[in-house]
């Protein structure tokens, strides 16, 4: 749902595309069990508290078993740094965290 509501902002041109973009990805379901995770990322400070939002889509995607966790946030989420930090949290939880990159690293030169 988070990620819905982040596509439809913008460019109307920009909003149709991220939404042609998605219609065969899985809408994960906020559950008890994500936010519980999301804010313990959030109190170990792995994740700035004003991103609250960023710590719950990785620990969606880690407790739903995805492989990769797409994002242009290179400040707090996808820098060398951040992303061994919240990894070892993550397993540290019991959870496979994702990998988290963006689009054209994901991609490659096929894009």
């Amino acid at each position: 749902m988070m990620v819905l509501m982040e596509i439809n902002k913008g460019d109307p041109t920009a909003v149709d595309e991220r939404k042609k973009a998605i219609l065969d990805v899985p809408i994960l379901d906020i559950t008890q069990e994500s936010e519980f995770l999301a804010e313990a990322i959030l109190r170990e400070g792995l994740i700035p508290e004003r991103f609250g939002e960023d710590s719950l889509h990785i620990a969606l995607a880690s407790v739903n078993g995805m492989d990769y966790l797409l994002t242009w946030n290179f400040r707090h989420l996808n820098n060398a740094l951040t992303k061994t930090h919240i990894e070892r949290f993550v397993e540290k939880q019991g959870y496979i965290p994702p990998v988290v990159c963006s689009p054209d690293e994901l991609l490659g030169d096929s894009a």
